[in-house]
């Protein structure tokens, strides 16, 4: 049977003390120290994970390291740490693994790093824009937004713009009315002509993010930890509106989220699984993972496996249309589906 697994890590340090209780009764500075030097562990098995095309099993495994030690140790620790939790997760029997959250960050989003690892690793990236715009969807219509005519904003910072133009074109597809706000102009030019050409769409591009998002009904953004559009507030938001922030750190979404009035702040789509999945809840529900449902990056993973396609699919910061259609188009196959 192949066997997956899913790098994930302590969003807090409550959180290491819900997965190893004993740590409760340790300084939060003894802690800090030690996570340089903590083994990366298995965390839950997951079993059950089944399509038509078979079963299969992995694990979630645990990367000792915190949003805090991502931001404030060098990047080289940080990347040596990841680079442990891989190699223990393929001597476990796993043959390809998920970076999720932080550790899908250092290294260009896993390009940098993946050489070094001896099994191939995704970012799920490619399944979380897939389902994020799935997500999307279903909130523009709780709220009874007309799809086709909707005023659509696409954030994309320098570095991730390459995603944010794949998901411009998925866009304009289907809408008319879609803005692209990128800090750097120039380099859109010929995917505008090119969607221009395609689907007839003219599309707005502009690098003026406040008056855009003031207009906008369906905000989806494309942030990064050093970019995340600090000039936009709570109040820039047009009433009624949906803001999804797709790709991990959420810093948008974050900043927004408890102040924003009548805005329905979504993340990327969560998705259910298909079989009859084993886990040990208590411990998965800290990364949304239940034996019903689990974050789209997850789902890449576990749809890579049911494959048997043991490849780094995504990777790196630019995400291509032809990248997220197939994904798509596999968790389709597979029974995997947005939860709503």
């Amino acid at each position: 049977m192949e066997k997956f697994s899913l790098i994930v890590h302590p969003l807090s340090w409550r959180d290491f003390a819900r997965i190893i209780p004993p740590v409760q009764y340790f300084p939060e500075k003894i802690l800090k120290g030690a996570a340089r030097f903590w083994p990366p562990f298995q965390i839950s098995a997951i079993k059950g994970l089944s399509s038509s095309e078979g079963e299969i099993e992995g694990e979630l495994r645990c990367c000792p390291l915190t949003p805090e030690h991502f931001l404030d140790w060098p990047v080289e620790i940080s990347l040596r740490r990841i680079k442990s939790a891989v190699q223990s997760a393929a001597k476990n029997g796993a043959k390809i693994a998920g970076l999720g959250a932080w550790t899908a960050v250092p290294g260009e989003r896993g390009s940098a790093l993946a050489p070094e690892l001896g099994i191939p690793v995704t970012t799920g990236d490619s399944l979380t824009i897939y389902m994020a715009l799935e997500a999307v969807k279903a909130a523009a219509r709780e709220r009874a937004l007309n799809w086709d005519t909707a005023s659509i904003a696409v954030l994309g910072v320098t570095g991730l713009s390459e995603s944010a133009l794949a998901c411009a074109r998925l866009l304009a597809r289907e809408n008319r009315f879609l803005t692209l706000v990128v800090r750097e102009r120039g380099k859109t030019d010929r995917t505008v002509a090119e969607i221009l050409y395609e689907t007839g769409v003219a599309v707005r591009v502009t690098d003026q993010a406040k008056e855009v998002v003031r207009q906008a009904d369906v905000v989806i953004a494309f942030t990064a930890n050093e970019d995340a559009f600090e000039e936009i507030k709570p109040g820039d938001f047009k009433r009624g509106a949906v803001l999804c922030d797709v790709l991990w750190p959420r810093n948008l979404a974050q900043r927004i989220a408890p102040q924003g009035q009548d805005l329905l702040v979504i993340e990327d789509g969560v998705v259910a699984l298909p079989g009859t999945v084993e886990m040990d809840s208590a411990k998965a529900t800290l990364w949304g993972c239940s034996p019903s449902q689990c974050p789209a990056w997850m789902a890449e993973v576990m749809i890579l496996a049911l494959e048997k396609r043991f490849e780094a699919f995504s990777l790196g910061r630019g995400i291509g249309v032809g990248q997220i259609e197939e994904i798509g188009r596999l968790a389709l196959k597979h029974g995997f589906k947005l939860a709503l």
